[in-house]
């Protein structure tokens, strides 16, 4: 604005002295007044690069407000990932202890488990032991001892136990039932189940209806005669009869016959023992939350 004012003051000035300056003077004039114009015409461009270079400085200022905006929220982002993965490996350290935890209480079940099977083994192999070395060699032809999954298996054969076609128990097998008493009663922490098996062959007896009464009757004598002859408590005794169901050998010979027709006097851990070790079991979280 200065620039232009003083244009017009020199315009103005030469107009009213043109007419009373020297021509000398007027050319000098003449040439100053070229000079401002061509300084005014070079401001006037160096103030159009000027708003140019500010118009550029202004988006480029814009530009780089978008892309600090945009780190920003790439910064809050990462922020919240890194949160939520802090969280997630807190709840995976929280899982894991609890997965430790289960696993030691499992591996200690499973300790006493072992003990107690290791246990039950002992225990099962001492009787059987004691059992054999009571029996003298002639009973051992009708007495047959085995332990099967934990279990002791001492099987009778009816041509000893019982008077014949019947199911009284006879006199020579007194001796042999005194024994496997003394054992039973030496070992009570086990249940005793006795139990009767038969051949195929029909029954033919007024008073017994087939296979299934018979070894039903059968059991029941030698439990009676555990009870009332050699004092066996009767709470750990229980009879039971599977008729011609169970058998060990083909009933199509003589021979497998004789080994079916048997009674069997089966010796186990008491249940309530293994009913305690289960209801100890470790219980899952998946249990815990069902319950």
């Amino acid at each position: 604005m200065k620039i232009k004012s003083y244009l017009t003051i020199g315009a103005t000035a030469v107009l009213l002295t043109s007419s009373c300056v020297s021509t000398k003077k007027y050319q000098s004039l003449q040439a100053d007044y070229a000079s401002l114009q061509n300084r005014s015409a070079g401001v006037l461009k160096e103030n159009q690069d000027c708003n140019n270079n500010l118009g550029a400085a202004n988006v480029k200022i814009s530009g780089l407000q978008d892309q600090l905006n945009a780190e920003r929220n790439h910064v809050q982002a990462l922020q919240a990932s890194l949160d939520k993965c802090l969280t997630g490996s807190n709840q995976g350290n929280t899982n894991i202890s609890k997965l430790v935890d289960e696993i030691n209480s499992s591996n200690r079940y499973i300790q006493e488990l072992v003990a107690s099977k290791n246990k039950s083994d002992s225990l099962n192999m001492l009787l059987t032991n004691n059992l054999t070395r009571s029996l003298s060699k002639e009973e051992m032809q009708d007495v047959d001892v085995q332990v099967l999954k934990g279990v002791v298996y001492i099987s009778l054969s009816d041509n000893m136990l019982y008077k014949s076609g019947s199911y009284e128990v006879s006199d020579k097998a007194g001796e042999t039932l005194s024994k496997i008493a003394k054992i039973i009663t030496d070992y009570k922490d086990f249940e005793v189940l006795i139990e009767g098996n038969t051949d195929n062959v029909p029954i033919s007896k007024p008073n017994i209806r087939n296979n299934w009464d018979l070894s039903a009757l059968r059991a029941s004598s030698v439990v009676q005669a555990l009870q009332n002859t050699y004092n066996v408590d009767p709470k750990r005794l229980t009879a039971g009869g599977r008729g011609e169901y169970n058998p060990i050998a083909s009933n199509d010979t003589d021979a497998g016959k004789i080994q079916n027709r048997r009674t069997q006097i089966i010796i186990t851990p008491k249940l309530d023992q293994f009913m305690e070790l289960i209801n100890k079991a470790p219980a899952s979280d998946s249990t815990k939350t069902n319950q």
